[in-house]
């Protein structure tokens, strides 16, 4: 392979990573905005969220065709090909994330004319904040394709399910307090589960830097404390219970 091909091949591979770096800084700033819209009722700031969706769509779309284009090219082996299959995967995740972010910051509508329980507000801000620092390291260990710090990443994730957990059995014992919380309450729930899965999210890319580094995948089953799918609340009028939420 001549000197012009090897620095071209260079430069293909330089620009699907630089891309990966630029949707994840985009799909952070997305979750920030959201939560902060969702907090303070910023419908203004949650519109922006929304718009921002297609530039992230755009970039995903646009690192694909660089990726399927490079390997059809260059035919790349071992590490080259690990380090372009991995960055289609983290795209997918950074793109979802996107997506959850989007949908937090649609349902601001929903809930501003709806006072909130400030520590079930609190509760969520802080879930957001755990989901923003796993994936926020992720991105760090996939620029420094520290697959060691990658695997401890998933340790992290049971944090998140645990705090989504709490907030899900408060937010359950509010419905059932008073049934004029149901609204805002559904839609908070609905917000909670957007922010556990986007740490989820981020576990998916910590495995992929894994896989990326050492050409191993990390064991199948992840460490979980998400109890929501198999918790049950009598409903007021003695009927059927409510059950984990689905995101």
């Amino acid at each position: 392979m001549d000197e012009h091909i090897v620095t071209s091949y260079d430069d293909e591979l330089k620009f699907i990573v630089r891309r990966i770096s630029e949707m994840g800084g985009q799909a952070e700033r997305m979750v920030e905005r959201s939560v902060a819209a969702l907090m303070r009722g910023d419908w203004g700031l949650a519109q922006s969220v929304v718009a921002d969706d297609v530039l992230l769509d755009a970039a995903q779309r646009e690192l694909d065709e660089a990726a399927v284009m490079t390997i059809a090219k260059r035919q790349p082996m071992a590490q080259d090909l690990r380090e372009i299959v991995g960055a289609i995967r983290i795209s997918n995740d950074l793109e979802r994330i996107g997506d959850l972010g989007k949908n937090i910051a649609k349902r601001v509508i929903a809930v501003q004319d709806h006072q909130q329980p400030i520590k079930l507000v609190r509760g969520i801000e802080h879930l957001s904040e755990l989901a923003l620092e796993q994936l926020k390291t992720a991105l760090d260990a996939y620029a420094a394709r520290d697959h060691e710090r990658a695997a401890e990443i998933r340790e992290g994730d049971s944090e998140i399910d645990a705090m989504y957990t709490s907030i899900f059995r408060e937010l359950l014992t509010y419905m059932m307090e008073d049934p004029r919380n149901i609204t805002a309450c559904t839609h908070l729930l609905f917000s909670a589960k957007n922010i556990e899965r986007i740490g989820d999210h981020a576990t998916n890319i910590a495995e992929t830097i894994y896989y990326i580094k050492t050409g191993d995948q990390l064991d199948i089953d992840r460490p979980k404390s998400d109890m929501t799918p198999s918790m049950t609340t009598p409903a007021p009028n003695g009927g059927r219970a409510v059950s984990g939420l689905e995101g």
